[in-house]
């Protein structure tokens, strides 16, 4: 049997074992030493590619799919650079636990370190950032070598989605000649000339005794709290919402905990922290004596910064994926555990709650900060911080809401509070990057309805070749730009006190137009300068397929002063309510 037939018979397999194991998707960068899995994957018809000729916005492209299915996403390449170009979007996925497999394609054995061309030294390419990383075998026609090929497969899809998920890399070394044989390729999905591989896996739970512990501490609290950062479980937010209620705990919920939009009961959730425990005098009348957490940390650096100093109380942090996301430093107890199956059977166990003064100072606290934040908005001219108080009633029910990272995360953080709508939010909070943020949105659009990015100019320049796969395959999104020509973030940094370089440095303003953008595109553009054209069309780009480009203009030194008049008058208000409630 000859090379082809090899080729075929190993490459099928392992194709063939992906689908088994639940692989729908894989998004492909074209090239020449990846052909016979590109090939093999576009004949198999239970799973779909997605072509992306660049291959950092491909991988970003692969993530915003993962994030939404929740389930692996094939990702494949040529060898050389374009491994390399996965980076960025690999290191995200890792730190935010999302399901990626990586295949690259490599040159054989040969080839390497002798000044081939397109060959780079791919083993461990992406270090530590993979969960598992195998260099494949050459591709033989054996019995043996099927079954490999299938059970890497199989092991490839269960690593990248056994707790904590993540990516996976695979790398194929492939000679000449690089063209399977399609038809013989068949046989192996018809006839199952090799077995697949089925992997089961189970999740992590504790005992009843150590249920009982827990729920113990947890009655005897009198001033508990609890803080939910990003949750990716949908069912999450009723089940911890109702251990929050059970405990008469405030629930502090970051905006990616799903927990500010749905129908679930929102009486505990605390939602206007971030501005006001900016505030000293209400950080000083919250003395928590137990803090339990859920998710990633939050985004809000005050809430951080609040924990941080919380050093007399007792700080549980639970994780499903048995990690240690825990930079405030001060977990008392990390309890590995399944969080949804946690809030059940502990709320069942707790015998005593938390006395009602300290969640009702919490509400007050939170509500007179959200009037202040009304008040403040109540303005004409467009500004960051409205265009997210504004999005909770501007959304439709069941969109996706994708936010950049730098100010728009911190804005929706701030300013974009419990509604009763089914709007899920996301963003790329792994590394926190600004790069690939387009791509991701992108992504998130082939498998979600009535997608919206909102992302500040900075962010858009970065990914604007994401754009591409709008075009090409007809992608359904909006895209709120929020334009203050540079680096909106640094006026509200101590790099700002150096007048003399910080435009040059950290404002970098561009003066771009970005209605160019849109024409290249193939997108609608509108530019808008009053909050009624705002509404109206945004409200019409759901009308429309295809690309919709909303620029909304703001101006950097504007937006700092708002931020701190806001940040004043809400420090007023609540020094008034505190004099009130502790006299």
């Amino acid at each position: 049997m000859n090379d082809r037939d090899a080729l075929t018979a190993y490459a099928a397999s392992f194709v063939d074992e992906l689908a088994e194991n639940g692989v729908k998707h894989v998004v492909v960068s074209p090239g020449s030493r990846s052909t016979p899995l590109a090939l093999l994957l576009v004949e198999h018809p239970e799973i779909e590619i997605h072509i992306n000729v660049d291959e950092r916005s491909a991988a970003f492209f692969a993530l915003g799919m993962a994030k939404v299915l929740k389930e692996p996403v094939g990702l494949l390449c040529t060898s050389g650079t374009a491994a390399a170009n996965f980076y960025p979007a690999v290191i995200e996925a890792f730190y935010s636990r999302v399901p990626l497999i990586v295949l690259t394609a490599d040159r054989p054995h040969e080839l390497r370190d002798v000044g081939a061309p397109q060959a780079i030294d791919q083993i461990h390419l992406y270090g530590r950032q993979v969960k598992w990383f195998v260099e494949m075998a050459l591709p033989e026609n054996t019995g043996e070598m099927m079954r490999y090929a299938r059970t890497v497969g199989a092991r490839a899809v269960a690593a990248a989605a056994a707790e904590p998920a993540g990516p996976v890399h695979l790398n194929f070394p492939l000679r000449e000649p690089l063209i399977p044989n399609l038809e013989q390729a068949k046989e192996f999905r018809q006839n199952k000339l090799t077995p697949s591989v089925l992997i089961e896996s189970g999740v992590r739970s504790l005992s009843a005794s150590q249920m009982d512990s827990v729920a113990a501490t947890l009655s005897q609290a009198k001033q508990g709290l609890i803080v939910c950062g990003e949750l990716p479980d949908p069912a999450m937010k009723e089940a911890v919402a109702a251990l929050a209620e059970t405990l008469a705990f405030p629930l502090l919920a970051d905006p990616l905990s799903q927990l500010r939009s749905g129908s679930h009961d929102k009486g505990v959730i605390i939602d206007a922290y971030d501005t006001f425990l900016r505030d000293e005098a209400a950080k000083s009348v919250f003395r928590p004596d137990v803090i339990l957490r859920f998710g990633a940390m939050p985004v809000s650096k005050p809430l951080l910064l609040f924990m941080k100093k919380q050093k007399q109380a007792v700080t549980l942090v639970v994780d499903g994926g048995a990690g240690w996301r825990e930079p405030a430093g001060l977990a008392t107890n990390m309890i590995y555990c399944e969080e949804k199956d946690f809030c059940q059977r502990v709320g069942q166990r707790i015998t005593g709650t938390a006395g009602d003064g300290w969640l009702r100072l919490w509400q007050t606290v939170n509500g007179v900060t959200k009037n202040a934040l009304a008040t403040v908005l109540d303005e004409a001219e467009l500004s960051e911080g409205k265009l997210f108080a504004l999005l909770a009633d501007m959304l439709p029910q069941k969109s996706t809401l994708f936010v950049g990272n730098s100010m728009p995360i911190r804005d929706l953080d701030t300013f974009f509070m419990n509604n009763e709508k089914g709007i899920r939010t996301l963003a790329n909070r792994g590394a926190n990057g600004i790069d690939g943020v387009v791509s991701t949105a992108l992504g998130v659009s082939t498998v979600a309805d009535k997608t919206v990015l909102a992302i500040g100019d900075l962010s858009f320049f970065h990914d604007m070749n994401g754009l591409l796969a709008a075009k090409l395959q007809k992608q359904d999104i909006t895209i709120l730009l929020i334009n203050n020509d540079g680096g909106g973030i640094f006026s509200f940094l101590p790099q700002a006190n150096d007048r003399e370089h910080f435009e040059t440095l950290f404002g970098t303003p561009h003066g771009l137009d970005f209605s160019h953008t849109a024409m290249l595109y193939g997108g609608k553009y509108d530019k808008v300068q009053t909050w009624d054209e705002l509404k109206r069309v945004f409200t019409e780009s759901f009308e429309i397929q295809g690309l919709k480009i909303i620029e909304v203009p703001t101006e950097r030194e504007s937006n700092l002063q708002k931020h701190r008049n806001l940040w004043s008058y809400v420090s007023r208000e609540i020094k008034l309510v505190l004099d009130r409630e502790i006299s």
